[in-house]
């Protein structure tokens, strides 16, 4: 996979009068064979809601139940998927973090309460994480799809991890408040919607904190909206998240990650 070859693969999108104007990304996450059925529903409400195209989120080997590539039935959907303009991205590899003696107060923090147990690359070291991110890349050609991106569980991608990126030719990442481009080191600030559903107090805290959030997106040039399978489980996160999506779609393109990253590089001339 070239850099050439990834920016000139959806350049048409930058092309078009449409793309001209602010952007919208929605994202998916944590797409494995055990969420399968909720994503594709997923995928179903959201083109009723004009979002034609998202970025997939894909796990390679989900908490270690084996490889995605085993499930044919899985791979022939995200081929499917692919070819109608979503975009598949390497989330992780095993979406898995050991707990480990000593940890001090911050390592606590982000991968215990922050994410539950689930930050694999935040403090992972460079030769490991450039193993996983390199076996998944192999994985995710052989059976046919495309990827452009890596995008670390729960966005927490240490700097060892993200130099394995750059070496492994991912063209991108993003974390909370940040895309990157990978290839030229530029950071594009966005932050994202992202609900936390693991209880009562972080659905409320959640609600609260993302209706505030969309109004200060309306001005951003990229509004970005994260969705975890068991947002749907929860009615009134799934109410409003719709809802806000639907605000912020309203003047924007639905693009992906990839998309807008090459849209990016050939207005600049990169």
């Amino acid at each position: 996979m070239t850099g050439a070859t990834a920016t000139s693969l959806p350049s048409i999108f930058a092309l078009s009068a449409e793309a001209k104007r602010e952007a919208l990304v929605v994202s998916i996450h944590d797409v494995a064979p055990a969420t399968q059925s909720a994503v594709a529903e997923i995928v179903k409400e959201l083109s009723a809601h004009h979002i034609p195209v998202c970025s997939l989120l894909v796990i390679p080997n989900y908490h270690h139940r084996g490889s995605f590539s085993e499930d044919r039935g899985f791979v022939r959907w995200l081929q499917d998927l692919e070819s109608l303009g979503h975009e598949v991205v390497i989330h992780g590899y095993f979406h898995q973090r050991p707990r480990r003696e000593g940890e001090n107060l911050p390592e606590k923090f982000f991968t215990r309460l922050y994410t539950s147990d689930e930050g694999e690359f935040f403090d992972l070291d460079y030769d490991e994480s450039l193993r996983r991110i390199n076996r998944a890349r192999e994985e995710f050609v052989a059976a046919g799809l495309s990827p452009r991106g890596f995008i670390a569980p729960a966005w927490l991608l240490g700097s060892a991890a993200e130099r394995a990126a750059v070496e492994a030719q991912m063209e991108y990442t993003t974390r909370l408040t940040t895309v990157r481009d990978l290839r030229s080191g530029d950071n594009f600030p966005a932050r994202t919607l992202v609900y936390s559903v693991r209880s009562g107090w972080r659905r409320v805290a959640s609600l609260a904190w993302n209706a505030l959030l969309a109004r200060q997106l309306e001005g951003a040039s990229l509004a970005r909206v994260s969705i975890h399978p068991t947002d749907r489980d929860h009615r009134e996160i799934w109410r409003q998240l719709l809802r806000l999506t639907d605000r912020l779609a309203e003047n924007r393109t639905a693009t992906t990650y990839r998309d807008w990253i090459a849209e990016k590089r050939v207005r600049s001339g990169a």
